[in-house]
């Protein structure tokens, strides 16, 4: 059925054939209309968002002991509004909105690991793992507030991601290529040299500005995970900031408008530079962050000063590049070896 829509109002179905209707205005987060368009419980949503009135989250519709009910009281916990940083709290929250339409009128206490993998499988190997992120923390609440009794999780099995190696590390010859395309005193230049040279996430690197160099060391929060990175400002860093005109914006890199920019927001610009440069899809700024792990894994770096460096938490993250680049090193000296002893391979 076609829905005559107010404006700012948008509208969907659900796998399952619900009828979805939020309203946004430019600029703020969408919010949920309860209601078909046109009755008294919908036109009373619609004005309240229109007036920028506050609208109770899952209102009229948090029965308890439900899913709906649940998820509410999660969102109401410190677990989700402190413990989660606020893209997390975002990316999480569309994963369980979208389950919570499909499934908010189930009683929660009857949840179970079946019906929760046939769900998942239904899903890509990656989003697999983001549901089960975000699923996670709702879970571990009800189970807190015993709303369940028993972890529905715990028997469900993810299919196994396909063996990609993640985000290419860009080669030498593919940074080459974009310096000679972006010269030092651009935007994208300063853009390509936060990312290569300070080795962070670009949700990090629209933040950086001058405020955070003391003594020529970068350090800053992690935005995800609020955990410290140290970066020394190398030459070459140095030069590509310098060069560009002198500003009052607290972040080295805004948009055209002048205005910092979005993670997304930058991740797309970064994407247009690339494709300016005439560099392949696989060369994106999260693998600029690679190359930079490989470089300095391969100079010599520990695991903890990889993890000091890049804001890891995990020493696990790090050995990922340590141990390569020992795999290296170690290949490296074994050819030495034959060159010292003139012992060739022969069959």
């Amino acid at each position: 059925m076609k829905w005559r829509l107010p404006p700012g109002v948008h509208g969907y179905q659900t796998q399952h054939g619900k009828p979805v209707f939020y309203f946004r205005r430019p600029g703020t987060p969408k919010i949920r209309l309860q209601g078909l368009p046109g009755s008294p419980e919908f036109m009373a949503a619609y004005e309240a968002a229109k007036a920028g009135q506050p609208v109770e989250i899952g209102a009229k519709r948090t029965v308890r002991g439900t899913v709906n009910a649940s998820i509410v009281s999660y969102y109401q916990s410190s677990a989700f509004k402190d413990g989660l940083a606020k893209t997390t709290r975002s990316s999480r929250r569309a994963i369980l909105e979208s389950f919570r339409n499909d499934h908010g009128d189930k009683r929660v206490a009857l949840m179970h690991s079946t019906a929760l993998q046939n769900i998942f499988n239904g899903k890509s190997p990656a989003a697999q793992r983001n549901w089960k992120k975000a699923l996670r923390g709702w879970v571990d609440h009800c189970l807190a507030l015993k709303m369940i009794a028993k972890d529905p999780l715990a028997e469900v099995k993810l299919t196994k991601m396909p063996r990609t190696g993640g985000h290419h590390p860009w080669e030498t010859s593919e940074c080459e290529q974009f310096e000679k395309r972006h010269a030092v005193g651009t935007r994208a230049r300063l853009a390509y040299e936060l990312l290569l040279q300070a080795g962070q996430s670009r949700c990090d690197v629209v933040r950086m500005g001058r405020q955070h160099i003391r003594n020529g060391l970068m350090t800053m929060g992690r935005q995800k995970t609020g955990v410290p990175f140290n970066v020394e400002v190398m030459p070459r860093l140095q030069a590509a900031i310098d060069a560009m005109p002198s500003s009052n914006h607290l972040t080295f890199l805004v948009t055209a408008q002048g205005k910092p920019f979005t993670a997304a927001g930058f991740g797309n610009y970064f994407r247009e530079l690339c494709r300016d440069a005439g560099l392949p899809d696989r060369c994106t700024s999260h693998g600029l962050r690679k190359a930079a792990a490989n470089y300095l894994a391969e100079l010599g770096f520990t695991d903890h000063q990889l993890m000091a460096w890049f804001g890891w938490t995990s020493i696990s993250q790090a050995q990922v590049y340590t141990r390569a680049a020992n795999r290296k090193r170690m290949a490296r000296d074994g050819a030495k070896l034959i060159f010292r002893n003139r012992h060739w391979l022969t069959f």
